[in-house]
């Protein structure tokens, strides 16, 4: 598990697809890797580089346990509820790692921010330096790959037909494995 783009210094009140624009919209800002895409809440628009759950989609653990078999949306919205934990888990063991994170911070805004990114590099530097990281097992997840840094360049955000198309083709795809 490692931080591919921190970007400090949003209220925690401050909604994710605001925040999300932001990131995109800065010189040198959030990058989609090519053929890649980051996973986003419902708040956001499915679009291209960003795949959100189906809307108005829920999974329910209780029925498939009955032998009810899911559909391919409940599926999807399940795997890609999974795949949302692990980022959880990320922001879950940096503040295990890093105590300055636990707690009120008294430092400049500016400071802090600088704060948040020294602890996200130390996390990445100690997860390539050291292969087994105790602090990580503990969480008991599964590693995320880092994508690198070159990507597409994606000024805004926009509701993708074909993005909305290939999130049907993957469901129905994670359906009939």
């Amino acid at each position: 598990m490692q931080f591919a783009y921190v970007l400090p210094g949003w209220e925690g009140f401050a909604a994710d697809r605001r925040v999300l624009r932001d990131a995109i919209s800065r010189e040198h800002g959030l990058r989609v890797p090519t053929g890649c895409y980051y996973l986003v809440d419902t708040g956001n628009t499915n679009c291209e580089g960003f795949l959100a759950p189906f809307r108005g989609q829920r999974y329910h653990f209780n029925e498939w346990r009955q032998g009810h078999r899911p559909r391919n949306n409940e599926l999807f919205n399940l795997r890609h509820a999974s795949a949302r934990n692990v980022i959880e888990r990320c922001f879950s063991l940096l503040k295990i790692q890093w105590a300055i994170l636990r707690s009120l911070s008294f430092y400049f805004v500016r400071v802090h921010n600088r704060i948040i990114i020294a602890c996200c590099l130390l996390h990445n530097f100690i997860r390539r330096e050291i292969a087994f990281d105790p602090m990580e097992d503990q969480l008991n997840e599964t590693d995320v790959d880092n994508p690198n840094e070159d990507g597409d360049h994606i000024s805004e955000i926009q509701t993708s037909n074909v993005w909305s198309n290939w999130r049907k083709e993957l469901a129905t795809e994670m359906f009939n494995e």
